[in-house]
Protein backbone atom coordinates (compact mmCIF):
# COMPACT_ATOMS: atom_id res chain seq x y z
CA UNK A 1 0.00 0.00 0.00
CA UNK A 2 2.81 2.34 0.93
CA UNK A 3 4.58 1.47 -2.31
CA UNK A 4 1.45 2.23 -4.31
CA UNK A 5 0.99 5.58 -2.54
CA UNK A 6 4.63 6.45 -3.15
CA UNK A 7 4.30 5.51 -6.82
CA UNK A 8 1.22 7.68 -7.20
CA UNK A 9 3.08 10.58 -5.60
CA UNK A 10 5.98 10.14 -8.01
CA UNK A 11 3.63 10.04 -10.99
CA UNK A 12 1.87 13.18 -9.79
CA UNK A 13 5.19 14.94 -9.25
CA UNK A 14 6.34 13.92 -12.72
CA UNK A 15 3.13 15.28 -14.21
CA UNK A 16 3.68 18.61 -12.47
CA UNK A 17 7.27 18.77 -13.75
CA UNK A 18 6.15 17.87 -17.28
CA UNK A 19 3.44 20.52 -17.22
CA UNK A 20 5.94 23.06 -15.95
CA UNK A 21 8.42 22.23 -18.72
CA UNK A 22 5.70 22.41 -21.36
CA UNK A 23 4.59 25.78 -20.05
CA UNK A 24 8.18 27.05 -19.99
CA UNK A 25 8.61 26.02 -23.63
CA UNK A 26 5.36 27.61 -24.81
CA UNK A 27 6.27 30.38 -27.25
CA UNK A 28 5.77 34.04 -26.44
CA UNK A 29 3.69 35.32 -29.35
CA UNK A 30 4.44 38.87 -30.49
CA UNK A 31 2.06 40.45 -32.98
CA UNK A 32 2.53 43.32 -35.39
CA UNK A 33 1.46 44.66 -38.77
CA UNK A 34 3.82 45.94 -41.44
CA UNK A 35 3.51 47.98 -44.64
CA UNK A 36 4.56 45.12 -46.90
CA UNK A 37 2.59 46.66 -49.78
CA UNK A 38 1.38 50.16 -50.56
CA UNK A 39 3.05 53.56 -50.33
CA UNK A 40 5.51 52.69 -47.54
CA UNK A 41 6.48 49.21 -48.75
CA UNK A 42 10.04 50.23 -49.66
CA UNK A 43 10.73 50.93 -45.98
CA UNK A 44 9.34 47.65 -44.61
CA UNK A 45 12.38 45.36 -45.04
CA UNK A 46 14.63 47.48 -42.84
CA UNK A 47 12.20 47.09 -39.95
CA UNK A 48 11.18 43.46 -40.53
CA UNK A 49 14.84 42.44 -40.85
CA UNK A 50 15.65 44.04 -37.51
CA UNK A 51 12.73 42.26 -35.85
CA UNK A 52 13.87 38.91 -37.25
CA UNK A 53 17.48 39.51 -36.19
CA UNK A 54 16.33 40.25 -32.65
CA UNK A 55 14.14 37.12 -32.59
CA UNK A 56 17.03 34.95 -33.81
CA UNK A 57 19.35 36.36 -31.14
CA UNK A 58 16.83 35.84 -28.34
CA UNK A 59 15.93 32.30 -29.40
CA UNK A 60 19.59 31.34 -29.84
CA UNK A 61 20.14 32.38 -26.22
CA UNK A 62 17.39 30.03 -25.03
CA UNK A 63 14.39 32.29 -25.43
CA UNK A 64 12.91 35.46 -24.02
CA UNK A 65 13.46 35.98 -20.29
CA UNK A 66 9.93 36.24 -18.90
CA UNK A 67 10.58 37.25 -15.29
CA UNK A 68 13.17 34.49 -14.93
CA UNK A 69 11.74 31.84 -17.28
CA UNK A 70 13.13 31.45 -20.82
CA UNK A 71 10.52 30.98 -23.57
CA UNK A 72 10.97 30.95 -27.35
CA UNK A 73 9.63 33.85 -29.41
CA UNK A 74 7.38 33.66 -32.46
CA UNK A 75 5.81 36.48 -34.50
CA UNK A 76 2.19 36.80 -35.63
CA UNK A 77 2.19 39.26 -38.54
CA UNK A 78 -0.10 40.83 -41.17
CA UNK A 79 0.25 43.28 -44.05
CA UNK A 80 -1.47 46.59 -43.29
CA UNK A 81 -0.92 47.77 -46.90
CA UNK A 82 0.40 51.14 -45.61
CA UNK A 83 -3.14 51.98 -44.47
CA UNK A 84 -3.78 53.20 -40.88
CA UNK A 85 -7.37 51.92 -40.92
CA UNK A 86 -6.14 48.44 -41.85
CA UNK A 87 -3.57 48.56 -39.07
CA UNK A 88 -6.25 49.46 -36.52
CA UNK A 89 -8.29 46.40 -37.55
CA UNK A 90 -5.22 44.19 -37.45
CA UNK A 91 -4.14 45.24 -33.96
CA UNK A 92 -7.70 44.77 -32.71
CA UNK A 93 -7.51 41.24 -34.12
CA UNK A 94 -4.07 40.59 -32.63
CA UNK A 95 -5.32 41.61 -29.18
CA UNK A 96 -8.89 40.27 -29.16
CA UNK A 97 -8.77 37.22 -31.46
CA UNK A 98 -5.15 36.09 -31.78
CA UNK A 99 -4.58 36.92 -28.11
CA UNK A 100 -0.89 37.62 -28.60
CA UNK A 101 1.26 38.05 -25.52
CA UNK A 102 3.04 41.20 -26.70
CA UNK A 103 2.90 43.75 -29.49
CA UNK A 104 5.63 45.15 -31.74
CA UNK A 105 5.19 48.38 -33.65
CA UNK A 106 4.30 49.01 -37.33
CA UNK A 107 5.97 51.48 -39.72
CA UNK A 108 5.19 55.20 -39.99
CA UNK A 109 3.87 58.01 -37.86
CA UNK A 110 0.26 57.95 -39.16
CA UNK A 111 -0.15 54.29 -38.24
CA UNK A 112 1.35 54.75 -34.77
CA UNK A 113 -0.99 57.68 -34.12
CA UNK A 114 -3.99 55.66 -35.28
CA UNK A 115 -3.09 52.83 -32.90
CA UNK A 116 -2.60 54.91 -29.74
CA UNK A 117 -6.32 54.94 -28.77
CA UNK A 118 -6.62 51.19 -29.40
CA UNK A 119 -3.70 50.45 -27.10
CA UNK A 120 -5.13 52.71 -24.41
CA UNK A 121 -8.60 51.17 -24.65
CA UNK A 122 -7.23 47.63 -24.35
CA UNK A 123 -4.57 48.67 -21.80
CA UNK A 124 -2.01 46.89 -23.96
CA UNK A 125 1.52 48.39 -23.94
CA UNK A 126 3.57 48.79 -27.13
CA UNK A 127 7.00 50.34 -27.61
CA UNK A 128 6.85 52.35 -30.83
CA UNK A 129 9.73 52.96 -33.20
CA UNK A 130 9.38 54.66 -36.61
CA UNK A 131 7.07 57.48 -35.51
CA UNK A 132 8.13 61.12 -35.39
CA UNK A 133 5.76 64.04 -34.86
CA UNK A 134 5.16 66.78 -32.32
CA UNK A 135 1.66 65.26 -32.17
CA UNK A 136 3.20 62.40 -30.19
CA UNK A 137 3.36 64.73 -27.20
CA UNK A 138 -0.42 65.00 -27.26
CA UNK A 139 -0.81 61.28 -26.62
CA UNK A 140 -1.66 60.45 -23.02
CA UNK A 141 1.23 58.58 -21.37
CA UNK A 142 0.66 54.99 -20.45
CA UNK A 143 0.57 52.43 -23.26
CA UNK A 144 2.81 53.67 -26.08
CA UNK A 145 6.34 55.12 -26.11
CA UNK A 146 8.61 56.59 -28.79
CA UNK A 147 12.39 56.03 -28.71
CA UNK A 148 13.20 58.25 -31.72
CA UNK A 149 14.93 61.63 -31.42
CA UNK A 150 13.73 62.65 -34.90
CA UNK A 151 11.01 65.00 -33.64
CA UNK A 152 10.18 67.73 -36.20
CA UNK A 153 10.58 70.81 -34.01
CA UNK A 154 13.92 69.56 -32.75
CA UNK A 155 15.03 68.52 -36.25
CA UNK A 156 14.17 71.97 -37.62
CA UNK A 157 16.09 73.85 -34.94
CA UNK A 158 19.09 71.49 -34.85
CA UNK A 159 19.40 71.40 -38.64
CA UNK A 160 19.40 75.19 -38.85
CA UNK A 161 22.02 75.40 -36.08
CA UNK A 162 24.13 72.74 -37.81
CA UNK A 163 23.95 74.62 -41.13
CA UNK A 164 24.81 77.91 -39.44
CA UNK A 165 27.89 76.32 -37.87
CA UNK A 166 29.07 75.35 -41.39
CA UNK A 167 28.65 78.94 -42.64
CA UNK A 168 25.66 78.16 -44.87
CA UNK A 169 24.15 81.41 -46.17
CA UNK A 170 21.34 80.17 -48.44
CA UNK A 171 19.25 77.03 -48.84
CA UNK A 172 16.83 75.45 -51.31
CA UNK A 173 14.07 73.32 -49.78
CA UNK A 174 12.20 70.62 -51.72
CA UNK A 175 9.57 68.83 -49.68
CA UNK A 176 7.35 65.80 -50.06
CA UNK A 177 3.76 66.67 -49.11
CA UNK A 178 3.57 63.78 -46.62
CA UNK A 179 3.14 64.76 -42.95
CA UNK A 180 6.66 64.27 -41.55
CA UNK A 181 8.26 66.32 -44.33
CA UNK A 182 5.76 69.13 -44.01
CA UNK A 183 5.95 69.18 -40.24
CA UNK A 184 9.75 69.42 -40.27
CA UNK A 185 9.58 72.21 -42.85
CA UNK A 186 7.14 74.17 -40.70
CA UNK A 187 9.83 74.36 -37.99
CA UNK A 188 12.87 74.51 -40.29
CA UNK A 189 11.84 77.63 -42.24
CA UNK A 190 11.56 79.94 -39.19
CA UNK A 191 14.72 78.40 -37.69
CA UNK A 192 16.68 79.19 -40.87
CA UNK A 193 15.33 82.72 -40.86
CA UNK A 194 16.34 83.10 -37.21
CA UNK A 195 19.89 82.04 -38.08
CA UNK A 196 20.07 84.43 -41.04
CA UNK A 197 19.97 81.73 -43.73
CA UNK A 198 17.98 82.82 -46.78
CA UNK A 199 15.67 80.43 -48.66
CA UNK A 200 16.14 80.56 -52.42
CA UNK A 201 13.64 77.79 -53.32
CA UNK A 202 10.74 76.44 -51.28
CA UNK A 203 8.70 73.89 -53.26
CA UNK A 204 6.49 70.89 -52.48
CA UNK A 205 6.06 67.76 -54.59
CA UNK A 206 3.68 64.73 -54.52
CA UNK A 207 4.59 61.40 -52.85
CA UNK A 208 4.51 59.53 -56.16
CA UNK A 209 6.77 61.96 -58.05
CA UNK A 210 8.57 60.34 -60.97
CA UNK A 211 10.65 63.26 -62.28
CA UNK A 212 12.32 66.05 -60.30
CA UNK A 213 14.04 67.69 -63.27
CA UNK A 214 12.01 70.92 -63.18
CA UNK A 215 12.53 71.33 -59.43
CA UNK A 216 16.25 70.61 -59.64
CA UNK A 217 16.72 72.98 -62.56
CA UNK A 218 15.15 75.69 -60.41
CA UNK A 219 17.57 74.82 -57.60
CA UNK A 220 20.54 75.03 -59.97
CA UNK A 221 19.48 78.48 -61.14
CA UNK A 222 19.65 79.86 -57.59
CA UNK A 223 23.01 78.21 -56.69
CA UNK A 224 22.30 77.76 -52.94
CA UNK A 225 24.87 76.71 -50.34
CA UNK A 226 22.54 73.95 -49.15
CA UNK A 227 19.95 71.70 -50.78
CA UNK A 228 17.48 70.26 -48.25
CA UNK A 229 15.24 67.52 -49.66
CA UNK A 230 12.59 66.49 -47.15
CA UNK A 231 12.06 63.17 -48.85
CA UNK A 232 10.65 59.71 -48.19
CA UNK A 233 12.47 56.56 -49.40
CA UNK A 234 11.39 56.43 -53.07
CA UNK A 235 12.02 60.12 -53.73
CA UNK A 236 15.36 60.01 -51.88
CA UNK A 237 16.61 57.56 -54.50
CA UNK A 238 15.09 59.63 -57.30
CA UNK A 239 16.61 62.89 -56.04
CA UNK A 240 20.13 61.49 -55.77
CA UNK A 241 20.02 59.97 -59.27
CA UNK A 242 18.70 63.13 -60.91
CA UNK A 243 20.89 65.48 -58.87
CA UNK A 244 23.87 63.63 -60.30
CA UNK A 245 22.50 63.91 -63.85
CA UNK A 246 21.91 67.65 -63.49
CA UNK A 247 25.10 68.37 -61.56
CA UNK A 248 23.58 69.92 -58.44
CA UNK A 249 26.34 71.88 -56.72
CA UNK A 250 26.10 72.65 -53.01
CA UNK A 251 28.48 71.93 -50.13
CA UNK A 252 25.59 70.82 -47.89
CA UNK A 253 23.05 68.34 -49.26
CA UNK A 254 20.48 66.58 -47.07
CA UNK A 255 17.94 63.88 -47.92
CA UNK A 256 15.46 63.04 -45.17
CA UNK A 257 14.31 59.38 -45.16
CA UNK A 258 15.98 56.62 -47.17
CA UNK A 259 19.61 57.73 -47.25
CA UNK A 260 20.31 55.50 -44.23
CA UNK A 261 19.15 52.35 -46.08
CA UNK A 262 21.88 49.87 -46.98
CA UNK A 263 20.34 49.65 -50.46
CA UNK A 264 20.78 53.42 -50.93
CA UNK A 265 24.55 53.23 -51.13
CA UNK A 266 24.39 49.94 -53.01
CA UNK A 267 22.23 51.53 -55.72
CA UNK A 268 23.90 54.95 -55.92
CA UNK A 269 27.50 54.20 -55.02
CA UNK A 270 30.07 56.96 -54.53
CA UNK A 271 27.74 59.61 -55.93
CA UNK A 272 26.08 59.92 -52.50
CA UNK A 273 29.35 60.31 -50.62
CA UNK A 274 29.07 63.19 -48.12
CA UNK A 275 25.27 63.20 -48.26
CA UNK A 276 23.71 64.30 -44.94
CA UNK A 277 20.59 62.69 -43.46
CA UNK A 278 18.67 62.47 -40.19
CA UNK A 279 19.58 59.74 -37.72
CA UNK A 280 20.94 59.36 -34.21
CA UNK A 281 22.97 56.13 -34.46
CA UNK A 282 26.27 55.01 -35.91
CA UNK A 283 28.10 51.70 -35.47
CA UNK A 284 31.23 53.76 -34.90
CA UNK A 285 30.08 55.47 -31.68
CA UNK A 286 32.41 53.85 -29.15
CA UNK A 287 30.28 54.96 -26.18
CA UNK A 288 27.55 52.52 -27.31
CA UNK A 289 29.15 49.05 -26.97
CA UNK A 290 26.15 47.25 -28.48
CA UNK A 291 26.23 49.30 -31.70
CA UNK A 292 29.03 47.53 -33.55
CA UNK A 293 27.91 43.96 -32.74
CA UNK A 294 24.41 44.82 -34.00
CA UNK A 295 25.87 46.24 -37.23
CA UNK A 296 28.04 43.16 -37.78
CA UNK A 297 25.24 40.69 -37.02
CA UNK A 298 22.82 42.50 -39.35
CA UNK A 299 25.37 42.62 -42.17
CA UNK A 300 26.23 38.95 -41.71
CA UNK A 301 22.57 37.91 -41.90
CA UNK A 302 21.37 40.20 -44.71
CA UNK A 303 24.57 41.01 -46.63
CA UNK A 304 23.95 44.75 -46.29
CA UNK A 305 24.28 47.40 -43.62
CA UNK A 306 21.25 48.09 -41.42
CA UNK A 307 19.21 51.22 -41.95
CA UNK A 308 20.77 53.55 -39.39
CA UNK A 309 17.35 54.99 -38.57
CA UNK A 310 14.48 52.51 -39.03
CA UNK A 311 16.38 49.25 -38.45
CA UNK A 312 17.94 50.73 -35.34
CA UNK A 313 14.65 52.04 -33.98
CA UNK A 314 12.93 48.71 -34.68
CA UNK A 315 15.65 46.77 -32.89
CA UNK A 316 15.74 49.26 -29.99
CA UNK A 317 11.99 48.93 -29.49
CA UNK A 318 12.34 45.18 -28.96
CA UNK A 319 15.42 45.59 -26.75
CA UNK A 320 13.32 47.86 -24.53
CA UNK A 321 10.41 45.42 -24.51
CA UNK A 322 12.78 42.52 -23.76
CA UNK A 323 14.28 44.26 -20.74
CA UNK A 324 10.84 45.28 -19.45
CA UNK A 325 9.51 41.71 -19.76
CA UNK A 326 12.57 40.34 -17.95
CA UNK A 327 11.51 42.43 -14.96
CA UNK A 328 7.72 42.44 -15.29
CA UNK A 329 6.83 39.17 -17.00
CA UNK A 330 3.82 39.33 -19.32
CA UNK A 331 1.52 41.27 -17.01
CA UNK A 332 0.45 44.30 -19.06
CA UNK A 333 0.29 46.76 -16.18
CA UNK A 334 3.67 45.68 -14.85
CA UNK A 335 5.16 46.10 -18.35
CA UNK A 336 3.63 49.57 -18.54
CA UNK A 337 5.22 50.47 -15.21
CA UNK A 338 8.60 49.02 -16.24
CA UNK A 339 8.78 50.85 -19.57
CA UNK A 340 7.68 54.09 -17.93
CA UNK A 341 10.33 54.01 -15.19
CA UNK A 342 13.37 51.94 -16.25
CA UNK A 343 16.53 53.08 -18.03
CA UNK A 344 17.26 50.76 -20.96
CA UNK A 345 20.59 49.63 -22.39
CA UNK A 346 20.26 49.67 -26.20
CA UNK A 347 22.34 49.69 -29.38
CA UNK A 348 21.79 53.48 -29.37
CA UNK A 349 23.01 53.89 -25.80
CA UNK A 350 20.81 54.50 -22.75
CA UNK A 351 17.11 55.26 -23.22
CA UNK A 352 14.68 56.55 -20.61
CA UNK A 353 11.20 57.88 -21.20
CA UNK A 354 9.61 61.04 -19.89
CA UNK A 355 5.95 60.61 -20.70
CA UNK A 356 5.87 59.06 -24.16
CA UNK A 357 9.23 60.34 -25.42
CA UNK A 358 12.85 59.26 -25.14
CA UNK A 359 14.48 61.93 -22.98
CA UNK A 360 18.13 60.87 -23.43
CA UNK A 361 19.05 60.46 -27.12
CA UNK A 362 19.96 63.77 -28.82
CA UNK A 363 18.54 64.86 -32.17
CA UNK A 364 21.43 64.20 -34.53
CA UNK A 365 22.56 64.11 -38.15
CA UNK A 366 24.50 61.53 -40.10
CA UNK A 367 26.75 61.83 -43.12
CA UNK A 368 27.77 59.14 -45.58
CA UNK A 369 31.57 59.17 -45.55
CA UNK A 370 33.38 56.66 -47.79
CA UNK A 371 30.70 54.03 -47.36
CA UNK A 372 30.22 54.52 -43.62
CA UNK A 373 27.48 56.39 -41.77
CA UNK A 374 29.07 58.83 -39.33
CA UNK A 375 27.44 61.08 -36.76
CA UNK A 376 28.49 64.65 -37.56
CA UNK A 377 26.14 66.66 -35.30
CA UNK A 378 25.96 67.43 -32.41
CA UNK A 379 29.50 67.41 -31.00
CA UNK A 380 28.37 65.39 -27.96
CA UNK A 381 27.93 62.23 -30.06
CA UNK A 382 29.75 62.87 -33.33
CA UNK A 383 32.05 60.19 -34.71
CA UNK A 384 33.57 62.29 -37.53
CA UNK A 385 33.77 65.91 -38.61
CA UNK A 386 31.40 67.14 -41.33
CA UNK A 387 32.78 67.14 -44.87
CA UNK A 388 31.44 69.44 -47.65
CA UNK A 389 29.90 67.68 -50.64
CA UNK A 390 32.15 68.43 -53.62
CA UNK A 391 30.36 66.50 -56.36
CA UNK A 392 28.49 63.38 -57.44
Amino acid sequence: MRLLTKLKSLVAAAAVVAASVAQAEEPVRIGYSMSLTGLFAQAAPSQVNAFELWKDKVNAAGGLDVAGTKRPVEFVTYDDQSNPANAVRIYEKLIAEDKVDLLAAPWSTPIHLALAPILSRHKFPMVGNTAASVQLREIAPGYIWFPTAVIPDRVGEELAAFMKSKDIKSAAILSNVLPLSQEIKSFLVPALEKHGISISVNENYPPDIKDMTTLLTQVNETAPDAVIVLSYPADSFLFAAQAKELGIKAPFVLSLIGATFGSYQQALGESVNNMVTVGHWSPNQADWPKAKPFFEAYKAKYNEAPDALDSVLAYMSLEILEQAVAKAGLDKEKIREAVSTMTFDTINGPVKFEGVQNSVTPTSFLQIQDGSLELVWPDSVKTKDFRPKTGW
